[in-house]
């Protein structure tokens, strides 16, 4: 078996090595999103533009018992025809590591605008519901869920 040498390492290196692994730990529990990060997303979407009001129907649990899969399930009022119908639809998270969540791109041919996904939650927070219209104008809907266990971030 081969002799292996340690290296020492002077104390000033150490606690400049344990100082690093702290700060790395940290990290992940400041890197959430804000409800001011997703106000910021919308914003860059929308490009200021003001949020109109359309029926937008969101269907989500009040109370989630496992938040690793959250249903999540939206229909929007929308007669989908080439002058008017959604073009997309955007899903955010104000407490997950990063706010967007999905997006879903619609067509007149479509015939109609809905769509159901499963998402995962770290904690209770807001979920909004962003849709873009042909027209340039927006519509948004938005639910706060709470989390009992599990999630990704605990």
């Amino acid at each position: 078996m081969p002799n292996l040498k340690m290296t020492p390492i002077s104390r000033r290196a150490a606690m400049r090595l344990l100082g690093a692994g702290a700060a790395m730990a940290s990290l992940p529990k400041l890197a959430f999103a804000t409800a001011g990060t997703v106000a910021d997303r919308i914003a860059e979407i929308t490009s200021g533009k003001p949020i109109g009001d359309l029926e937008i129907w969101l269907d989500m649990p009040d109370i989630a018992e496992n938040g690793n899969q959250v249903k999540v399930s939206f229909e929007i009022d929308s007669p989908m025809t080439e002058e008017n119908h959604v073009r997309q639809v955007f899903v955010f998270a104000d407490g997950n590591p990063e706010p967007d969540v999905a997006r879903f791109d619609f067509t007149p041919t479509m015939g109609v605008c809905a769509a159901t996904t499963r998402m995962r939650l770290s904690k209770t927070q807001s979920v909004h519901v962003l849709a873009s219209l042909s027209d340039g104008s927006f519509a948004k809907a938005e639910t706060t869920v709470k989390v009992t266990i599990g999630g990704c971030g605990g």
